[in-house]
């Protein structure tokens, strides 16, 4: 199915996304979003499906920038230290975004009621992430720069490490965003911790020589 371009696209997400945010998934309809932004159903319809499909856009603009730079193809040489320093930058500053936070907000308190939201939000947000590591760090042992076991497991260890207790502290007492620099600090910290675990090393001998 071809998707359907339309210059009010953003304009759409952005006002459905203020909405949501605003009065709760439950409350906002189509009818409001229209009253807000205009033009007519058939068009959202049309762009978008339904209100979870809305809801569905509004996550992928989001998360759109940690996935806007090709994974390496197999075989190609790569660096895998600056691949996930680079992923953790983009995820941290994503987990820093006020708009992130309010759709994370809206999909803990709607789930319970409607399963699909949290069900859209973890596979184009948490699982997509997890999988583009997975692949990157299968790439990377491929090439002999890494070992593990599981890199599916190893994605996600490197997720949790990553996210650390950040989007917690955002919402419960801190004011204020991490910092760019305090942001670097984090991203380069998580890689080099997760890699001294992984990374390959030369063989020993049992006389240490």
């Amino acid at each position: 199915m071809t998707k359907i371009e339309d210059p009010r696209r953003k304009e759409v997400l952005r006002a459905a996304g203020e909405l949501f945010f605003e009065q709760g998934f439950a409350q906002t309809s189509i009818d409001s979003i229209i009253e807000r932004v205009g033009g007519s159903k058939r068009t959202i319809y049309a762009l978008f499906g339904n209100k979870a499909g809305l809801f569905k856009e509004i996550i992928l603009d989001n998360s759109e920038d940690l996935f806007n730079q090709s994974i390496p193809m197999p075989g190609k040489p790569h660096n895998i230290a600056e691949a996930l320093e680079e992923f953790a930058l983009r995820l941290l500053e994503l987990i820093s975004n006020p708009r992130a936070r309010g759709v994370y907000k809206l999909v803990t308190r709607e789930a319970s009621q409607f399963p699909e939201l949290g069900r859209i939000y973890f596979e184009q947000g948490p699982e997509r992430g997890r999988r583009w590591l997975a692949e990157t760090l299968a790439r990377a042992q491929e090439s002999g720069q890494i070992r593990v076991e599981d890199p599916e497991l190893a994605a996600a260890h490197f997720f949790g490490m990553v996210r650390g207790d950040l989007m917690l502290e955002l919402l419960l007492h801190r004011e204020a965003p991490p910092s760019p620099e305090e942001i670097s600090r984090r991203a380069r910290s998580a890689t080099q911790t997760f890699l001294d675990g992984i990374r390959t090393k030369p063989d020993v001998g049992p006389d240490g020589g």
